[in-house]
């Protein structure tokens, strides 16, 4: 897979500076104009401004790219052609000249071809409620399972099934952290009461965890579950509320797969009166300023 980096990826790579990779769904799917640009642009200042590289990866005419111009950039974030790319579609995507966003399971896939050690995104995939009727199970998590690399996440979105996401992560193998916490977060609130992952403190303790999986040959990734800052969660009551009343809508809407979470998340701003964007904003480039920090300690160790 030809890869195409951009100028300051090639430097960063080059100078063996640190670099952090950044999905673009949540840019172009999860977020409106232009608040999602507004997001994108805050991100990767807050990289470079810490002596970070940002690599915003997407698939742009056929081709994967790591590393966005300010061009591609506002054209993620404003054309409704954009597709959502997950890992299964990377290889129809580059064969048909696709152009898209890519999701956590082909974000991650692409940093780890293109040797990016740490990727901080929103909030992973995973199994979905009523999954006994739907199977509806996100890829992130099997390659969650086979991708060697640190992903920050604020836990699973508030609309899956927490436990048993948790569950599916221990059952795959993939070493599940929690960054100043024991409990699994859900997305837009701090607490799922899911207890699982190992408390670690610092950018350090992430580090030293992942060189030893690599040590003993493990090939899943290190997942970082980093909570929503306190002061800027929903309370559960709310969320499940929401998410309760958007379900009941897929079936007169005909809604299925990929689109699933969209609409979610769609409906859940607007029964919030906006207050969950400003969440998933603040959530994101919270996993942001931690990557920083794990992207700066892989480099020292």
């Amino acid at each position: 897979m030809k890869i195409k980096y951009s100028d300051g990826v090639l430097r960063a790579q080059k100078k063996n500076r640190p670099i952090l990779a950044l999905e673009s769904t949540i840019i172009s799917h999860g977020m409106p104009f232009p608040d999602n640009l507004e997001f994108a642009k805050k991100a990767e200042a807050l990289c470079r401004a810490s002596g970070v590289e940002p690599a915003t990866i997407a698939v742009l005419d056929g081709a994967p790219c790591v590393g966005l111009s300010e061009e591609q950039l506002n054209r993620v974030s404003n054309s409704a052609k954009m597709k959502k790319i997950s890992k299964n579609d990377l290889g129809v995507s580059l064969a048909m000249n696709w152009s898209g966003a890519t999701t956590v399971s082909s974000t991650a896939h692409i940093a780890n071809m293109a040797n990016v050690s740490v990727f901080s995104t929103g909030g992973i995939g995973g199994v979905h409620r009523e999954v006994e009727r739907t199977f509806d199970i996100s890829q992130d998590l099997t390659t969650i399972s086979k991708t060697p690399i640190i992903i920050v996440t604020a836990g699973a979105k508030s609309i899956l099934d927490i436990p048993r996401t948790v569950e599916a992560l221990e059952t795959l193998g993939v070493t599940t952290l929690g960054y100043k916490t024991n409990v699994f977060p859900a997305f837009f609130y701090r607490d799922s009461g899911v207890f699982g992952p190992v408390l670690v403190d610092s950018s350090k303790e992430i580090v030293n965890v992942f060189k030893k999986n690599l040590e003993l040959g493990i090939s899943s990734a290190t997942l970082v579950t980093n909570p929503i800052p306190r002061k800027d969660e929903i309370p559960k009551e709310s969320i499940d509320l929401f998410i309760k009343e958007a379900y009941e809508q897929l079936p007169e809407y005909s809604i299925s797969g990929k689109d699933v979470t969209p609409f979610l998340l769609k409906y859940i701003v607007e029964r919030s009166e906006g207050k969950s964007l400003q969440a998933n904003i603040a959530l994101a480039l919270n996993n942001v300023r931690v990557g920083i920090k794990i992207a700066k300690e892989i480099v020292r160790a």
